[in-house]
């Protein structure tokens, strides 16, 4: 509101001051008087008013120097000045030429002036308002630079999370910035390999073109449920798949999801394998499990370098998958024992895995149950 506006009454006769102050205290302005033009500069300097309401006829400084002074300093220019004059000629001439931005002659009129107030109060508020947005564009400016350089730094990073996340576990790492889930940790996950049955064969019989199609409808499939479960990719390279689970981003149900996808792209295979029947082309599809702990973080050199998970459960997957024949999804006791209650399986005996010390015992997954 302008009634709070802050007013300075500059006048040598204290009954002037007194009068002025009734009647713009009575509309709620704060008003603060100088009984002559060094008080008034004084005052001003140390908390400029809101408008200055200046007698021309004082001691020492008279209104004309005031105004001048006024619109001399930068912090002052534009503080709105009404001075009081006796008369309409060459007062008035006087007065616009030191600066004034409106007069008013005695004896005062009180709703002229209150009416020349309102008028100027308004446009201070105006200038006011445009000033500040001028300081808020101005910084805004000054920090476009350092904006547009974080923006881009964090683009390099959703490219670079992009090769081995999901783009829901890839959004999250950059809104949060957290670069560091990046370095080497320890994290129990669960994972998954998976790949092609037949594949050296095929490559063998068929054209560069057959076998980059079959290539990329195996990626595709594999893509759509990385989205879909937030899986991890540890590597895609060509009929095989290392994905896991828990990290970067802890998950409360990883083994039954790796479960879940394990089933989901066995499905998804089992149309593409119709269709490569079609095509000639004998190839079938076999994943195997474990859940356990990995060492994960970036690996690589600058310009390449991808997202890992290293340890015994990533080898104890692989071997389960070299395992398994076509359609199977094997799973380790230690996994199933997480999932029991949501898989149907079948038990598929004890395996002499290359790298492990005894016989470790699996299971084959038929299907997960149906939720209620």
């Amino acid at each position: 509101m302008m009634d709070d506006a802050k007013i300075l009454v500059v006048d040598d006769v204290r009954e002037n001051v007194r009068l002025l102050e009734a009647v713009l205290g009575a509309r709620g302005y704060e008003v603060i008087s100088a009984n002559d033009g060094a008080e008034a500069l004084a005052l001003v300097a140390r908390d400029p008013p809101d408008l200055v309401l200046l007698d021309v006829v004082m001691p020492g400084m008279d209104g004309y120097a005031v105004c001048e002074a006024l619109r001399a300093d930068e912090g002052t220019a534009v503080v709105p000045v009404i001075m009081i004059t006796s008369s309409v000629g060459e007062e008035k001439t006087k007065a616009i030429e030191a600066g004034a931005d409106d007069f008013i002659p005695k004896p005062l009129n009180h709703h002229e002036l209150l009416t020349r107030v309102r008028s100027l109060l308004r446009i201070k508020r105006y200038h006011d308002t445009i000033k500040a947005q001028g300081a808020e564009l101005r910084e805004l400016n000054r920090t476009l630079e350092e904006r547009v350089r974080a923006q881009v730094d964090e683009l390099e990073r959703l490219r670079r999370l992009q090769r081995f996340l999901s783009p829901q576990v890839t959004g999250a790492i950059v809104s949060t910035g957290a670069d560091s889930v990046l370095a080497s940790h320890r994290r129990q996950v669960a994972m998954l390999f998976a790949d092609l049955r037949g594949w050296t064969s095929f490559v063998d019989g068929v054209e560069p073109e057959e076998l980059m199609l079959v290539l990329h409808e195996f990626h595709d499939a594999v893509g759509r449920l990385v989205k879909r479960f937030d899986a991890t990719v540890g590597f895609l390279q060509g009929d095989g798949v290392q994905l896991f689970f828990n990290d970067p981003i802890e998950i409360p149900d990883a083994p039954l999801r790796a479960v879940r996808l394990g089933c989901a792209l066995r499905e998804e295979l089992a149309a593409l394998r119709d269709r490569w029947h079609g095509r000639g082309h004998e190839l079938d599809f076999g994943a195997g499990i474990a859940l356990g702990y990995a060492t994960c973080g970036e690996i690589g050199f600058e310009g390449r370098s991808d997202y890992a998970a290293i340890g015994g459960v990533t080898n104890l997957a692989s071997r389960l998958a070299d395992e398994a024949t076509g359609g199977q999804i094997l799973i380790t006791q230690r996994l199933y024992a997480e999932v029991e209650d949501a898989v149907e399986v079948v038990p598929a005996g004890e395996f002499a895995l290359k790298g492990f010390g005894r016989p470790l015992a699996a299971f084959d997954v038929r299907a997960v149950k149906e939720r209620r």
